[in-house]
């Protein structure tokens, strides 16, 4: 039986610089934003538009209607092909599970500050704790913060099972999208070790200078992301910020640069943002699909194949590569993958620099 191993990440509002602990009370107390949580003019530009991402509802490929299968991944594919971001309905997550987990990010939240700095992630780590057996998001809760959040961590390991299983649904859905074999990313990523984070943006009094999170890409191979109807995330489309329309009930899915290598570049991942604004705080719960961190990432033949000029974009590389790479060298966005390539093949990695870059924002 396959396992859905997860790391648990709880994060509030990002600054420029990197610093991470500082109380979500006392952001929403200050009139101005503090000097170090102030982002460029041109990353910081409201959106004005909303993205065309499509509603894709999966009840059809769930009951095993060949027609409504077909349609849905057509959807996506169209999708992925412009920008990577979808969202969907009918997922069979449970509605009560995604609110019992917002019920215990707001326990969590409540907390004392010097409560949460308990676990503050690592230098070098995109969360605060990695690997290990099925039951790690329940024992990471328990013995990491307290045995008061032994409740918190059991639901938290239902809500990463549920997404896992969702994945490797959507797994199969981008598989016919692209013309391989249905059941290709479904096998590979069976066995994946993903991680899932927790977000809360407080209200900004300005918040044309700060953002929640700044632009990015992810890096991992496939991002689901539930967000409360305040809104605030922005997908950076056609040299401008888009804003995803959030949907009742609706999961929004994005690929990330492991699956784009996937499809030798046939799909790509798409710089976001999280906004905040001035009047409601905002929540959200991410799940990150990512491969077992020593399983190549290479793509099919037939993708190869169809590819412009018929040649691999990137070379064969695990996830602990790629990890290594974003984590210690580079902070993701549209060139990662060119910019891991060079670094990934350099005879000296270490006074390695980037030589891939984009201007268009």
């Amino acid at each position: 039986m396959a396992s859905s191993p997860s790391v648990v990440l709880s994060s509030p509002p990002t600054s420029k610089d990197g610093s991470r602990f500082i109380d979500s009370n006392y952001l929403q107390k200050q009139s101005h934003v503090p000097a170090n949580f102030k982002w460029p003019e041109e990353d910081a530009a409201s959106a004005q538009e909303e993205l065309n991402a499509p509603v894709v509802d999966l009840e059809g490929f769930f009951n095993g209607d060949v027609v409504a299968t077909e349609n849905a991944a057509k959807l996506i594919r169209s999708s992925c092909l412009r920008h990577g971001f979808f969202q969907v309905t009918n997922h069979r997550v449970d509605a009560d599970l995604i609110q019992l987990a917002y019920d215990h990010v707001d326990d969590f939240f409540n907390l004392p500050i010097e409560e949460k700095i308990k676990v503050q992630r690592r230098p070098g780590s995109p969360y605060g704790y990695s690997g290990g057996p099925d039951k790690i998001v329940a024992d990471y809760f328990k013995f990491t913060i307290s045995k008061d959040f032994e409740q918190t961590g059991l639901v938290y390991q239902k809500y990463s099972e549920a997404m896992h299983s969702l994945s490797l649904s959507i797994m199969e859905l981008l598989a016919i999208g692209l013309g391989v074999d249905r059941m290709l990313y479904r096998e590979f990523f069976e066995d994946a070790v993903s991680i899932m984070r927790t977000n809360l943006y407080p209200t900004c009094q300005e918040p044309n200078l700060s953002l929640g999170t700044g632009p990015h890409c992810d890096p991992n191979a496939l991002t689901i992301l539930h967000q409360d109807l305040v809104g605030g995330l922005d997908v950076f489309v056609d040299n401008k910020w888009h804003k995803v329309r959030p949907v009742l009930g609706a999961l929004v899915i994005n690929i990330g640069d492991v699956f784009a290598a996937l499809s030798n570049g046939i799909y790509r991942s798409c710089l976001h943002r999280a906004a905040v604004n001035s009047h409601k705080e905002r929540r959200s719960l991410v799940f990150f699909m990512c491969p077992r961190a020593d399983k190549v990432v290479k793509p099919a033949e037939e993708l190869v194949r169809k590819s412009e000029g018929g040649t691999r974009k990137f070379p064969d590389f695990t996830w602990s590569d790629l990890l290594e790479f974003t984590q210690n060298h580079y902070r993701v966005n549209e060139t990662t993958l060119e910019n891991f390539t060079d670094w990934f093949l350099s005879a000296d990695r270490s006074n390695f620099k980037p030589t891939h870059f984009k201007t268009s924002h």
